[in-house]
């Protein structure tokens, strides 16, 4: 089983457990560790991430499973991953809008079906070896929607969605903001990369990182958005609302309909949208109703979605049962534990060649070193090859800088005669190699040893 580790900038996050091919050892292990960073692998104790979706500015998307689940369910586990150059105020806001989304889809998920439901959120604590302080991380955990988003149906069809397309996605997202509206949330970054279609058609809403949720539903927008798909009010912080959705929702069917970018269809300088040239099959009905969406003054636009589902033709969903005021608790995560990895487990190809290499390398430099400084050569030899070992140990070298530095010592032995002593340049390599294979041996016999203890205790 592979497992990618969702430390960010984890030098190798792909690790293979072999053994968790076993689904009784699956369900059974309490953890397992990245085998390059030692994070924990699985993500509390029950999440398997085995590919990454997706990565912005402030998180990162897995797709993984439940191994608890009796058909290893998938999901989405969604981590918090801000920038390392945000300051300390921008770090709390961006970690109360990562939390804010756990919790207004622990509402949403429930009661909208067009929303993936949530079904954890969790902190962590976790060890950083480098620092040797905690690194914080923010995960949710919600449901995997088998399909695509509507950015990368568009760019695998390469030309335009049909407007008997475009009608059923938008009447779709327009069921869903009609209800999320009604509620008091904004989710304000609508754009094709946070709309799936799943392989039934069915249209799906992601994404609420950006949300906002007030009880008049107005709000004093901030720089949280997508240029071209946000609306004036939002691109100049002014206040949003509905009809800011409904905008960023208008720009995402043009795209959609012309194949092109709003960059493409939209002059800033005159604030006018040029898209029915790319389109001129579409209907006069749909082009009067996207353009009244797009409208810059929001008091031009409609006013909400059920105005636009009437004029669609489209039957609208029950009102919701829940309001602002009687909106369901949001999910309450565990309190954040420190987890404290043991050794990673590390494979035997990886100690083989690495043994194999130290032992090599350890011969040439013990060579070289007693015939420069023969009353220390030894002592120094072994110091050198304590250092690298200690630093492959900690992930500061690995084999490639092994196979540098047997390089840089099988040159100077070969260029400088006094490093060679009464040794011909066969025999030291010939020296060198058996002493790479017996490094190999005790390597491979110290782990046979230690595997043999872990499992009697």
């Amino acid at each position: 089983m592979e497992i990618i580790c969702t430390r960010p900038h984890c030098p190798r996050p792909k690790n293979m457990m072999p053994a968790l091919d076993d689904r009784d050892k699956l369900g059974s292990v309490e953890q397992v560790y990245c085998t390059s960073c030692r994070m924990p692998l699985i993500i509390g104790g029950r999440y398997i991430p085995s590919s990454l979706l997706g990565q912005g500015g402030f998180g990162a998307a897995f797709l993984a499973s439940d191994r608890f689940h009796p058909r290893l369910k998938k999901c989405v586990v969604k981590q918090f991953q801000p920038a390392g150059n945000l300051g300390t105020q921008a770090l709390e806001k961006a970690q109360k809008l990562f939390i804010q989304e756990a919790e207004v889809l622990a509402d949403l998920g429930r009661e909208c079906p067009g929303i993936p439901e949530l079904y954890a959120s969790f902190p962590l604590n976790v060890p950083n070896p480098l620092t040797e302080k905690n690194d914080r991380f923010f995960y949710l955990v919600q449901e995997y929607i088998d399909g695509q988003t509507l950015e990368k149906k568009l760019e695998t069809k390469n030309a335009p969605f049909s407007e008997a397309e475009v009608r059923n996605i938008l009447g779709d997202l327009l069921q869903i903001l009609k209800y999320i509206h009604s509620i008091g949330v904004i989710h304000r970054d609508i754009k094709p990369s946070n709309i799936i279609q799943d392989n039934g058609d069915k249209i799906y809403l992601i994404d609420f990182g950006s949300v906002k949720q007030v009880a008049n539903i107005k709000a004093v927008s901030t720089q949280i958005y997508t240029p071209g798909y946000a609306s004036p009010e939002q691109q100049t912080g002014g206040a949003v609302s509905p009809s800011s959705d409904l905008y960023a929702l208008a720009a995402t069917c043009v795209s959609l309909l012309t194949n092109r970018t709003p960059e493409d269809l939209f002059n800033p300088t005159s604030k006018v949208w040029r898209w029915q040239p790319y389109a001129p099959g579409v209907s006069n009905d749909l082009a009067n109703i996207l353009n009244t969406m797009l409208q810059p003054n929001p008091l031009d636009r409609f006013e909400n979605a059920g105005e636009i589902l009437s004029k669609l033709n489209v039957s609208t969903l029950p009102a919701p049962p829940l309001t602002v005021q009687q909106t369901a608790p949001p999910v309450q995560a565990p309190p954040p534990q420190v987890l404290a990895p043991p050794k990673p487990t590390i494979p035997l190809l990886k100690i083989i060649t690495s043994a194999g290499l130290i032992g090599f390398t350890g011969s040439l430099v013990s060579i070289a070193a007693t015939n420069l400084i023969p009353s220390v050569g030894i002592v120094i030899a072994l110091v050198i090859m304590a250092a690298v070992g200690l630093s492959i140990s900690y992930q500061l070298l690995d084999r490639k800088d092994l196979l540098i530095l047997l390089a840089i010592f099988t040159f100077l032995i070969a260029i400088i005669p006094k490093l060679r002593g009464t040794l011909t340049l066969p025999n030291i390599f010939i020296l060198a190699l058996f002493t790479g294979l017996g490094a190999i041996m005790v390597a491979v016999l110290f782990r046979l040893i230690y595997n043999f203890i872990s499992k009697v205790l």
